[in-house]
């Protein structure tokens, strides 16, 4: 059985998501994009942004999983000046929640843990909208392929770092919006 834990203060899950992140990412910790610690500089950042929460994955005790988000600042949000093509101020406009980070440890994949963490973080927030990106070349396209069956849409695209892959830039309404 999968336990979901929230937690908004960064400093009380740090270390455990430091550890999921290095074991996801094993294959890729030599590429200076993907190491701890760049990953941990995004963090600590991502860790001081308004509206910071994660949701952890826990079977048996052991993290599976997690994803953290954040809520975009309307408009100036850095998040959309690296979107290309900017979206318009109908979308910017809107208060947003971003989906930062979500992983789960190979084991634990295609067993609906993700959608446990992405639901559970969704299901406490006010925005009307959430928004993410994607390497479109994550598992060769399955994870891309995921959030759009979640009702995410193509919007745009965006390189956030030099040496970060291109990225699949991602929106969608949350029910609370459509009153569903």
């Amino acid at each position: 059985m999968t336990e979901l834990v929230h937690a908004r203060d960064i400093d009380d899950v740090w270390e455990t998501l430091i550890e999921v992140y290095a074991d996801v990412r094993r294959a890729q910790l030599h590429d200076p994009h993907y190491s701890v610690e760049r990953y941990a500089e995004r963090l600590a950042r991502h860790g001081k942004e308004a509206g910071w929460e994660a949701v952890i994955a826990f079977e048996d005790g052991t993290p599976v999983g997690y994803g953290y988000v954040n809520s975009l600042t309307p408009v100036e949000d850095r998040w959309w000046q690296r979107t290309a093509p900017r979206p318009d101020e109908t979308v910017t406009g809107l208060l947003t929640v971003a989906v930062k980070e979500m992983m789960v440890l190979e084991p634990h994949r295609r067993r609906g843990v993700a959608k446990l963490i992405h639901d559970a973080l969704m299901s406490r927030r006010e925005e009307p909208q959430a928004t993410l990106m994607v390497s479109p070349a994550n598992q060769d396209g399955r994870v891309q392929a995921l959030y759009a069956k979640w009702g995410y849409e193509v919007i745009g695209y965006s390189q956030p770092s030099p040496d970060s892959p291109p990225l699949t830039v991602m929106l969608r309404l949350l029910s609370s919006a459509t009153g569903a």
